[in-house]
């Protein structure tokens, strides 16, 4: 429990600084663009490295991962297309956008500025939905790890890793759009720090549900199905991510390929650093070895 209050926290603060980055750093588009690649990588890593593996080693069948995988990547994939919010623009993507001569706040109705209204809730909503995901995705990761006497330090190191390095995206996503709709800093405060107080929440919460039904012996029946959905949702945000910038980007294709991979590798170096019964599976003997 201790580990994913830290985690928590560290997730919470993150994602605050995120949603302030565009007034520290200038995100030109192939800064962003390229940072996207890296964590799309590691997102790609942590669900096939991890994620996947964690599932079926903690009593899910291979066949029942792969039924709960995709009813993660499809449920996110429409989730995604009905609301559009998993998209992170640059600067100079916002800068052509028009903006209001005066700012909103939470208590005045305005006409001005509608379309980046409806842009920000829109994507403040999806994004929401997403990261109460990645909540369950933490508490999965975490409880997975913690049903051992073997030392926990680590345990869900890689879940967190990839939620940590996304989440400024997201948080930075939703200031842009309320800043390009002449929104005040203060409205984009409260926002941006209700939005990173979702993670944490959920990930506590769902880890309760969980430490009800764990024990050394029996590592819960949700489990297994949670890693491999939430291992499903983070390759629907892998590849929406990073086909776009890879494929249909002539331009930097080998500085984004070459982040992609470096965020792989990053995910595979996790398994060295998380505890390692994790990653220590005996193969079951095969009836041919059996019988004498």
């Amino acid at each position: 429990m201790l580990i994913l209050l830290v985690y928590c926290v560290l997730i919470a603060a993150v994602s605050v600084v995120g949603g302030y980055l565009p007034g520290l750093i200038r995100f030109t588009h192939v800064r962003l663009h390229a940072l996207m690649s890296l964590v799309a990588g590691f997102m790609l890593g942590v669900a096939c490295f991890h994620m996947l593996p964690h599932s079926v080693e903690h009593g899910g069948s291979l066949d029942s991962a792969m039924l709960y995988l995709m009813i993660g990547l499809l449920g996110m994939f429409f989730l995604v297309r009905a609301l559009h919010f998993h998209q992170h623009g640059s600067v100079e993507d916002t800068e052509a956008l028009p903006a209001c001569d005066h700012d909103h706040d939470d208590s005045h109705s305005h006409h001005h500025g509608t379309q980046h209204s409806l842009s920000w809730t829109g994507v403040f909503v999806g994004l929401t939905i997403h990261t109460l995901i990645d909540g369950v995705a933490l508490a999965t990761a975490v409880a997975a790890g913690s049903v051992t006497s073997a030392p926990i330090t680590l345990a869900g190191i890689g879940t967190f890793l990839a939620i940590a390095l996304h989440k400024p995206l997201d948080s930075m996503s939703i200031t842009t759009l309320m800043a390009a709709g002449g929104w005040s800093r203060r409205s984009q405060w409260k926002v941006n720090v209700a939005y990173a107080m979702v993670c944490p929440i959920a990930a506590l919460l769902f880890f309760l549900l969980l430490d009800m039904q764990l024990s050394e012996s029996s590592p819960g029946r949700l489990v297994p199905p949670a890693l491999a959905f939430s291992a499903g949702v983070f390759l629907c945000i892998a590849l929406g991510d990073l086909l776009p910038e890879i494929q249909f980007h002539s331009h930097d294709r080998i500085k984004y390929s070459a982040c992609l991979l470096a965020g792989v590798a990053l995910a595979w170096t996790i398994r060295y650093v998380e505890p390692p019964h994790l990653h220590e599976h005996t193969p079951a003997a095969s009836s041919s070895e059996t019988v004498h």
